[in-house]
Formats: C-alpha cells, structure tokens, sequence
C-alpha cells in the first residue's frame, strides 16, 4: 500500500478505506490552505491505484466505505475512475458507498453523462468546499471560482445523483467582510441545496499565504464569539429542504449538530445561549483546533 505525504479525509469518511488517486490538489492556491503545499499535483497511474485495491480487498475484505484521495481526484479522466470503481466493486462485495473530494470546475468540466456513469459504478458522495459565497471573499482567498460556479457545480452533482457534502468557512471573509460573507454564503447554500452542510471555523497555519496578510494588518481574524455570531447569521437565512448541519470539525469552537430546517430553532437557541453567557468554557480551547 503507497501513500505519498499526508493524507487528508473528511470527519464524515473516518471508518473509511483511504486509497490515494490522486496526490496534492490541482488548484492548490487557496491562501488560507496548507494541506496538499508540500505536493505537486498528478493522478496516479491506473495500474498502481488497482495494485493498492488488490491489497487492501487481502486486508479488508469487509469493507463497506472507501474514500479517494486526495484534494480532488474526480479531476481523474473519468474513464480511469470508472476502471476504479469497477475494480472496487469487484474487490469489495459489501461496498456501499465511494466518497471523492471536488473542486466546482472538476464538476462542471464533466459531463451529465458521465456524472452519471461514475453514480451507476458507485461513486455515492462529494465533497465540495464552497467556502463562501461572497466572489470577492473567494478572490480574496484565491479559490479560482466565483460564486455562480459553486450554484452551477452542486446542482449539477445533486442532478447527477450524487449525495453532495457542502463545507464552509466562518470568518474567512475576516472582520471587514462578515456580513457580506454571512449572507452570501447562506444565498448560495440556499440555491444550492445540499443534502449536508459543514461549518468548519477558519485557522491560520503560520505557513498559509493568508498569515502573511494577517502579519500586515490586511486581515483581521474574526475572535471565537465574532466566529458563532457569523454562524447564527449564516443558519438564521438558511431556507433548506432537508439539510444535514454539522459543526463538528476540530476547527470549531462550538460542536453543534442537527437537520434542516427541522433543529434551526433549537441550534440558534444553543448559539444564543452562548454567545449571552460568554463563558470560555462553553467552547473548545485554541489548541484543539491545531489539531
């Protein structure tokens, strides 16, 4: 089995086989990102990604769940991805569900067609990281789309069949544009309509590019109570059908968790106590989150 650096999966894919078909991001500009810095990007050759399959199926024949890695391997021609979940379905009789991660042009570069071929073999979830929906928060960070390109690809992912996993980020607009980010972001999770929301919380590795600005006094980071208020405005003007909310991430100083728009009261009543409250107790120490 061969991995190459480290290897990063979603919360949600934790009891998951990992197999890496793809190393580093093919974007990999984002400046609030560390994670795939260290690597170039490639897809892996087909014959080396089945080679791994063989010898996992020998370890966990099991197996209900796999995860490809890395950043964005559904940027994979979709011939090489269908030759791979092929494999996987042979290999693992009891697999249920294939999760990849996505970037918004890796959607929209493919074609309904195949989007649906790559759902009939098996690929289930994926994951996309809008982040914001505010395009000049996006520019701002780098993230190569704009907002129409993040309606236009999960739509497309949810029209294909795909479950689609939605992440985003409180106060990656920083203090001068949290209202702007807050709103935004919750107009195009609204047109969106993803089956699962994340709220990750933002966290400055002193190797982002982002730390740089914030070192200038160009960004200023939003404090942890700044960080809940931009979260209740983002639930507050959320109209969901039927959304899965988690922010759960190690990133987040309030765990919270619920179904939209069912627990919408519930969860802004739980960030309301908080933030009247203000005990530091109620949240996670600075240090888990550079966990």
């Amino acid at each position: 089995m061969r991995y190459e650096g480290t290897i990063y999966r979603p919360p949600s894919e934790a009891k998951s086989l990992i197999i890496q078909a793809t190393v580093g991001c093919s974007h990999n500009a984002c400046s609030f990102c560390v994670m795939y810095k260290d690597k170039k990007y490639r897809a892996r050759p087909v014959e080396e990604v089945l080679a791994d399959i063989r010898e996992l199926s020998l370890l966990y024949p099991e197996a209900r769940r796999v995860f490809l890695a890395d950043g964005n391997a559904l940027t994979m021609d979709t011939e090489a991805l269908e030759i791979i979940l092929d494999e996987l379905n042979l290999r693992f009789p009891r697999l249920e569900r294939v999760g990849i991660y996505a970037c918004p042009h890796d959607i929209l570069s493919k074609t309904d067609a195949e989007l649906r071929r790559l759902v009939e073999k098996g690929l289930g979830i994926v994951y996309l990281g809008v982040e914001s929906g505010s395009d000049e928060v996006l520019k701002y960070v780098r993230k190569g789309a704009t907002a129409e390109d993040m309606v236009r690809a999960g739509r497309k992912a949810i029209e294909a069949g795909l479950v689609l996993s939605v992440t985003i980020i409180l106060g990656l607009g920083g203090r001068d544009r949290t209202y702007e980010h807050a709103l935004q972001t919750a107009e195009v999770i609204n047109k969106i309509d993803p089956h699962y929301l994340a709220c990750l919380t933002l966290y400055i590795d002193p190797r982002a590019p982002l730390a740089r600005r914030i070192q200038k006094g160009e960004f200023i980071p939003l404090t942890p109570y700044e960080s809940l208020d931009e979260m209740r405005r983002i639930v507050s003007s959320l109209e969901v059908s039927s959304c899965v909310f988690r922010s759960n991430h190690a990133s987040n100083y309030l765990p919270i968790k619920g179904t939209l728009p069912r627990d919408k009261e519930t969860i802004l009543k739980t960030i309301d106590s908080v933030l009247e409250r203000k005990n530091p107790q109620d949240l996670r120490p600075e240090w888990w989150r550079s966990l």
